[in-house]
Protein backbone atom coordinates (compact mmCIF):
# COMPACT_ATOMS: atom_id res chain seq x y z
CA UNK A 1 0.00 0.00 0.00
CA UNK A 2 1.72 3.24 -1.22
CA UNK A 3 1.85 6.39 1.62
CA UNK A 4 -0.78 8.07 -0.18
CA UNK A 5 -3.41 5.33 -0.04
CA UNK A 6 -2.71 4.64 3.57
CA UNK A 7 -3.60 8.47 4.69
CA UNK A 8 -6.75 8.09 1.91
CA UNK A 9 -8.06 4.86 4.18
CA UNK A 10 -7.68 6.93 7.10
CA UNK A 11 -8.94 10.00 6.30
CA UNK A 12 -12.24 7.92 5.41
CA UNK A 13 -12.37 6.37 8.59
CA UNK A 14 -12.11 9.29 10.52
CA UNK A 15 -14.84 10.94 8.41
CA UNK A 16 -17.64 11.07 10.78
CA UNK A 17 -15.86 13.22 13.50
CA UNK A 18 -16.26 16.48 11.10
CA UNK A 19 -12.60 17.46 11.59
CA UNK A 20 -9.81 19.55 9.58
CA UNK A 21 -6.84 17.66 8.27
CA UNK A 22 -3.61 19.58 7.53
CA UNK A 23 -0.03 18.05 6.27
CA UNK A 24 2.70 19.94 6.02
CA UNK A 25 6.40 18.51 5.00
CA UNK A 26 4.87 14.60 5.37
CA UNK A 27 3.49 15.11 9.28
CA UNK A 28 -0.04 14.96 9.21
CA UNK A 29 -2.83 16.38 11.70
CA UNK A 30 -6.59 16.11 12.42
CA UNK A 31 -8.36 17.86 14.57
CA UNK A 32 -11.81 18.55 15.84
CA UNK A 33 -13.66 20.36 18.34
CA UNK A 34 -15.20 18.22 21.06
CA UNK A 35 -16.88 20.47 23.22
CA UNK A 36 -17.10 24.45 23.87
CA UNK A 37 -18.27 26.41 27.17
CA UNK A 38 -19.30 29.51 27.40
CA UNK A 39 -19.14 32.27 30.28
CA UNK A 40 -20.25 35.87 30.64
CA UNK A 41 -18.66 37.54 27.25
CA UNK A 42 -16.09 35.09 26.76
CA UNK A 43 -15.73 31.18 25.05
CA UNK A 44 -13.63 28.39 25.46
CA UNK A 45 -13.47 25.45 23.43
CA UNK A 46 -11.71 21.77 23.89
CA UNK A 47 -9.93 20.16 20.71
CA UNK A 48 -9.05 16.81 19.94
CA UNK A 49 -5.75 17.00 17.72
CA UNK A 50 -3.96 14.13 16.89
CA UNK A 51 -0.09 13.95 14.74
CA UNK A 52 0.79 11.20 12.27
CA UNK A 53 4.21 10.73 10.13
CA UNK A 54 4.58 7.90 7.89
CA UNK A 55 7.81 6.33 7.41
CA UNK A 56 7.93 3.98 4.47
CA UNK A 57 11.03 2.93 4.23
CA UNK A 58 10.95 1.67 7.50
CA UNK A 59 7.34 0.69 7.45
CA UNK A 60 6.62 2.76 11.02
CA UNK A 61 3.75 5.43 11.69
CA UNK A 62 4.50 7.43 14.19
CA UNK A 63 1.11 8.88 16.21
CA UNK A 64 0.77 11.38 19.24
CA UNK A 65 -2.42 12.94 20.57
CA UNK A 66 -3.88 15.92 22.17
CA UNK A 67 -6.26 17.92 24.06
CA UNK A 68 -6.07 21.82 23.22
CA UNK A 69 -7.93 24.29 24.82
CA UNK A 70 -8.44 28.04 23.98
CA UNK A 71 -10.49 30.63 24.69
CA UNK A 72 -11.31 33.99 23.68
CA UNK A 73 -13.68 36.82 24.98
CA UNK A 74 -13.78 39.82 27.33
CA UNK A 75 -12.65 39.49 30.89
CA UNK A 76 -13.14 41.99 33.68
CA UNK A 77 -9.70 43.21 34.48
CA UNK A 78 -8.39 42.86 38.00
CA UNK A 79 -5.28 42.69 40.23
CA UNK A 80 -4.45 38.99 39.76
CA UNK A 81 -4.75 39.09 36.02
CA UNK A 82 -2.49 41.23 35.02
CA UNK A 83 -5.48 43.60 33.56
CA UNK A 84 -6.62 46.98 34.81
CA UNK A 85 -9.62 47.51 36.05
CA UNK A 86 -12.59 47.42 34.08
CA UNK A 87 -13.77 45.28 30.93
CA UNK A 88 -10.91 44.38 28.68
CA UNK A 89 -10.54 41.31 25.39
CA UNK A 90 -8.35 38.57 26.68
CA UNK A 91 -7.43 35.67 24.50
CA UNK A 92 -5.57 32.76 26.18
CA UNK A 93 -4.69 29.10 24.95
CA UNK A 94 -3.36 25.97 26.79
CA UNK A 95 -1.37 23.85 24.25
CA UNK A 96 -0.71 20.47 26.25
CA UNK A 97 2.21 19.28 24.14
CA UNK A 98 4.69 21.95 25.46
CA UNK A 99 2.68 23.97 27.77
CA UNK A 100 1.95 23.06 31.43
CA UNK A 101 -0.91 20.63 30.75
CA UNK A 102 0.76 17.58 30.24
CA UNK A 103 0.81 13.95 30.35
CA UNK A 104 -0.99 11.13 28.31
CA UNK A 105 -4.83 12.11 26.63
CA UNK A 106 -6.11 10.16 29.72
CA UNK A 107 -4.83 12.49 31.88
CA UNK A 108 -5.46 15.23 29.95
CA UNK A 109 -9.30 13.78 29.23
CA UNK A 110 -9.94 13.53 33.26
CA UNK A 111 -8.66 16.88 33.77
CA UNK A 112 -10.52 18.64 30.89
CA UNK A 113 -13.94 16.64 31.94
CA UNK A 114 -13.74 18.76 35.21
CA UNK A 115 -14.98 21.80 32.95
CA UNK A 116 -16.26 19.96 29.91
CA UNK A 117 -19.01 17.81 28.93
CA UNK A 118 -18.21 15.77 26.43
CA UNK A 119 -18.72 12.44 24.95
CA UNK A 120 -15.76 11.88 22.72
CA UNK A 121 -13.90 7.71 22.76
CA UNK A 122 -10.15 8.98 21.54
CA UNK A 123 -9.66 5.39 21.79
CA UNK A 124 -11.38 4.61 19.29
CA UNK A 125 -9.91 7.22 16.48
CA UNK A 126 -6.48 5.40 17.82
CA UNK A 127 -7.60 1.86 17.17
CA UNK A 128 -8.67 2.61 13.60
CA UNK A 129 -5.83 3.96 12.60
CA UNK A 130 -3.93 1.19 14.28
CA UNK A 131 -5.98 -1.55 12.69
CA UNK A 132 -5.45 0.26 9.05
CA UNK A 133 -1.37 0.40 9.36
CA UNK A 134 -1.08 -2.44 10.53
CA UNK A 135 -3.22 -4.25 8.28
CA UNK A 136 -1.10 -2.24 5.56
CA UNK A 137 1.90 -3.98 7.01
CA UNK A 138 3.10 -1.52 9.12
CA UNK A 139 4.26 -1.17 12.83
CA UNK A 140 1.75 1.81 14.95
CA UNK A 141 3.82 3.57 16.94
CA UNK A 142 1.91 5.73 19.79
CA UNK A 143 3.87 8.59 20.97
CA UNK A 144 3.26 10.52 24.18
CA UNK A 145 5.58 13.10 22.60
CA UNK A 146 4.13 15.09 19.35
CA UNK A 147 5.37 13.96 16.44
CA UNK A 148 8.21 15.70 14.50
Amino acid sequence: MTNTNLIGEIKNALANYGGKWNEKKGLWDFSTTIAERKAFLSKKKLTYTMKMRIDDSAKVVKFSEMLIEAGSGFSSGGIDDGMSAGFGFKTESYNTFGGSRKGTIEEQSNLFSKDYSYNFDYKEIRSKISAIVEKAGYKFEYQILPVK
